[in-house]
Order: structure tokens, then sequence, then C-alpha cells
């Protein structure tokens, strides 16, 4: 009797020493960041993007388009499409054809949908 609770009060003394943190200040592994959460500086269409077009192209550029708008913008596909056939970044920088038609959006605006292009238009 006395061997076994020898043995299962080393087993717990083991297992809890396993699963204890380990304070290792060496840079092992356990100390790398990780790199699993994504980059919260990062633009995505869903976060940034896609209230920027729902606040100043959908009222035409919806689905169905209206005010003889030739696309829609309504989904990160389209948007995408939009930019890289279509010319929606020089379209909403344009000073003498401006979209939206009733003045250019912000500067922030459409830098910003410029720079997520640039990163390969994030969801």
């Amino acid at each position: 009797m006395k061997k076994v609770r020898i043995i299962m009060i080393t087993g717990a003394l083991a297992l809890a020493l396993g699963c204890s943190k380990s304070d290792n200040s060496e840079g092992t592994p356990a100390d790398e960041p990780n790199n699993q959460n994504p980059d919260p500086t990062a633009l995505t269409y869903q976060n940034d993007i896609r209230p920027i077009i729902q606040s100043n192209c959908v009222s035409c550029h919806g689905n169905p388009p209206t005010n003889n708008a030739p696309m829609s913008l309504t989904s990160l596909t389209l948007v995408r499409n939009a930019i890289e056939t279509r010319g929606l970044i020089s379209r909403i920088n344009s000073t003498t054809n401006p979209m939206p038609p009733d003045g250019l959006m912000a500067q922030n605006a459409r830098t910003l949908i410029a720079e997520w292009a640039n990163q390969g238009f994030p969801e």
C-alpha cells in the first residue's frame, strides 16, 4: 500500500511539473511570438473597405446598379474587379470626372482603398 501511495504521489508530481509554465530565458520556441495572430493594422475588405464603399458608392453601384452606373460594387470580388479592370482607383481620384459624382470622397478613404489593393485585397 505504501508503494502504491509513493508511486501515485510521484506520478502526480511529475504530471504537475510537466504542465507548469517554464521560466526559460534562453529564447526557445516557447518564447517566440505567435505568428497565427493577424496583423491588427492590416487593412481588410470587411473592416475597412466595405464601409467606405457602402457609404460612398452603393447608392448608385448597388445590386442592381442605378443612375447609369456600369457595375455593382457590393462585394469584395466586384470591388477587386473594378480596381483591376475598370480603373476604380483612378476614378475615385479624378478631379475632372470624380466618383462619387458629387465630389471626391475623403483623401483618407481613397488612400485606404489604394493601400488595400496594394496589400493584395485581404478579406
